[in-house]
């Protein structure tokens, strides 16, 4: 339990590490940053994206926060019947980001190994925190 306490934190830590660079990175594009186009993948206009990198954020932070204090909304009973689905649904979506990964670089070998994959990586640390929350409800 405590190991997925943790995780669920430095997911969420992690998280927020990304929506405060690709901030920084819009609003004053400081050198020792990647650029803009390296932060997401452009599915989604930058003005729709971030409040709802905001709002996943929030409940992040929410749920790390029950977990942690074993207490709350997220922490009660209840969300065991979900852990099973959360954690398939949190596989397989950590593995089609290794997959989209692995395309991304057989078809679009100018960004080897790092060049705008960051999109990529943080979806799998979001896969992976809710593969923790699953877990945690599970044990």
């Amino acid at each position: 339990m405590e190991f997925t306490k943790w995780m669920l934190l430095g997911c969420t830590l992690l998280f927020a590490l990304r929506v405060i660079g690709q901030v920084i990175v819009a609003r004053r594009a400081p050198p020792w940053l990647p650029a803009m186009e390296h932060w997401y993948s452009g599915l989604m206009p930058y003005r729709y994206l971030l409040p709802a990198q905001l709002i996943l954020l929030t409940l992040m932070i929410l749920i790390a926060y029950d977990i942690h204090r074993l207490d709350g909304f997220f922490a009660a009973s209840g969300w065991e019947v979900l852990s099973a689905p959360l954690k398939l649904v949190a596989v397989f979506y950590f593995a089609s980001m290794i997959a989209r990964y692995v395309l991304t670089m057989v078809f679009k070998p100018e960004r080897r190994w790092f060049r705008r994959t960051i999109p990529i990586w943080f979806h799998m640390v979001l896969a992976t925190a809710l593969w923790s929350f699953g877990t945690y409800h599970s044990l």
